[in-house]
């Protein structure tokens, strides 16, 4: 535990993944899960990300979550992804400035 620290895979994962081997199992990559598939990112709710924006690119993400009827982390995929657009944050200023910084900035 001391060389790996926080890395370290926890005990339980360490006898799921033994007792599996011992089953015969010989990949450690995840299998697939069974379960309900991804309905949220369609072309439907794309196009009305899309729209959305096209009325008001100042509106947050929760916002256009709600709008759609959506959740969120599927609106930042579609935003992301399907959109290829990216957040844009207005420009960071360090909080101590070098003495020629504070020259450039008086002018």
């Amino acid at each position: 535990m001391q060389v790996y620290g926080d890395s370290a895979m926890k005990k339980t994962a360490v006898y799921k993944s033994v007792k599996r081997f011992s089953e015969g199992i010989k990949s450690v990559t995840e299998e697939e899960r069974s379960g309900r598939p991804a309905t949220s990112r369609t072309e439907e709710n794309i196009a009305k990300v899309r729209q959305i924006l096209r009325e008001n690119r100042r509106l947050t993400v929760r916002s256009i979550a709600e709008q759609v009827n959506i959740d969120r982390e599927t609106v930042r995929n579609i935003l992301t992804e399907d959109l290829d657009m990216s957040k844009v944050c207005a420009k960071m200023v360090p909080k101590e400035l070098t003495e020629e910084q504070k020259q450039r900035r008086i002018f």
